[in-house]
């Protein structure tokens, strides 16, 4: 994948997103960071490897004359889907990697850091550098949700921190965004993802956009209404895993004494209407709008909205959870892969999948921004997934 950038990049910034992962597993004992719940996720320990594995696959190996390499089967263990690098450990069974040992794997970062010192200064590498350096930071996003995931196995329901609780939503003003030709994607000027590329003209019809987030309580009248029993309500292949997998409520939505509670990094706690709804995936968040007499944004709309309204640093937009859109994840007009197995990256992906926009309360600060495509399966709930709804305007009828 080819990184986009248009300012010096200094060697701090590479410092302080390495600094910034040891900071995440603080909190954690050895055994928390082994933890693999299921084959969507990974282990805390994985993402601290396979984050050091693409500085010293990327650029040590190519650009460091006789670099020593710290272990050669850690190209293969920690190689997650490059079919351009070589082998990879089954992810399945990444959970079975007892050694190396969380001290090992903390060495073998400090090897590679030492190392990669040495490369910072060089204009030339500087491009490669920092799409490390955001790669890393959506492993940082990734290592909680999967540990979130991980620990809710747990009865225990095990206590991370509060710092990501306290979110709050107010969904019930609308705004009307006027149609025209807009230009979509990212223009250059700073970083980007390959994916975010190249910029593009799109014509969009003018269009209503709640600009708050749906709420506990506005699902919660969804469920009691009998919305997961209504196959009008679905699509064909979300009613289909609806009845597959016996789903009632969201993912981490517990029972206890006839209240609902819900699991968080805070613990378990007794449930908040007031709170954004989270962990449902794309089937239920379009059950949902349609119940609502609404419909999901298409991700151009979401994005059209995010910079007419000045809504790029708002925190119900960019910093709570990322947002189902109705677009599916596909190349823009006039797209091309990267060569080498770094073009890995996104463009395979581009299949299947449906586009999310936005960030999360997981998200590091600074990595969101209004053009970011962010992208899984529409039966994920794992990931940090909510629900902004949009409907045609007035204006259109």
């Amino acid at each position: 994948m080819e990184a986009v950038r248009r300012h010096a990049l200094t060697p701090s910034a590479y410092q302080r997103v390495r600094q910034d992962t040891l900071m995440l597993i603080e909190p954690l004992t050895a055994e928390d960071c082994g933890l693999q719940a299921a084959p969507f996720v990974s282990p805390a320990k994985w993402h601290l490897a396979h984050t050091t594995w693409f500085f010293e696959t990327f650029l040590l190996l190519p650009h460091f004359p006789d670099y020593p390499v710290y272990h050669p089967q850690f190209q293969v263990l920690f190689n997650s889907y490059y079919n351009g690098i070589g082998e990879q450990y089954p992810r399945p069974q990444r959970h079975l990697l007892s050694r190396p040992s969380l001290d090992e794997v903390l060495a073998y970062r400090r090897h590679v850091d030492g190392y990669m010192h040495e490369l910072l200064a060089r204009p030339d590498l500087e491009a490669l550098v920092e799409l490390g350096i955001h790669h890393e930071q959506q492993h940082q996003e990734l290592l909680l949700m999967d540990l979130k995931y991980s620990w809710f196995q747990n009865p225990l329901y095990p206590v991370y921190g509060d710092r990501f609780s306290g979110l709050v939503t107010d969904s019930t003003q609308w705004k009307t965004v006027a149609s025209g030709l807009y230009k979509i994607g990212h223009d250059g000027h700073s970083f980007s993802f390959d994916n975010e590329s190249p910029v593009h003209q799109h014509w969009l019809p003018s269009f209503d956009i709640n600009l708050g987030l749906s709420s506990n309580g506005e699902y919660l009248a969804f469920m009691e209404a009998g919305g997961y029993d209504d196959p009008a309500l679905w699509l064909s292949d979300g009613w289909a895993w609806r009845q597959q997998t016996n789903t009632t409520h969201p993912l981490y939505w517990v029972k206890r004494n006839d209240e609902w509670c819900e699991y968080d990094l805070a613990g378990l706690q007794p449930l908040d209407l007031t709170r954004p709804v989270l962990h449902v995936s794309f089937y239920e968040a379009m059950a949902f709008a349609q119940w609502q007499r609404a419909r999901l944004p298409t991700e151009q709309e979401w994005e059209v909205a995010a910079r007419a309204l000045k809504m790029e640093s708002n925190e119900q937009w960019m910093a709570t959870t990322w947002q189902w859109t109705q677009s599916p994840y596909q190349p823009y007009p006039g797209f091309q892969v990267p060569e080498g197995a770094v073009g890995e990256y996104n463009g395979k992906f581009m299949c299947n999948q449906m586009t999310l926009r936005g960030g999360s309360s997981l998200t590091p600060v600074g990595h969101s921004r209004a053009t970011y495509r962010n992208f899984f399966y529409p039966h994920d709930r794992w990931p940090m997934t909510g629900i902004r709804l949009a409907r045609d305007s007035v204006l259109n009828t």
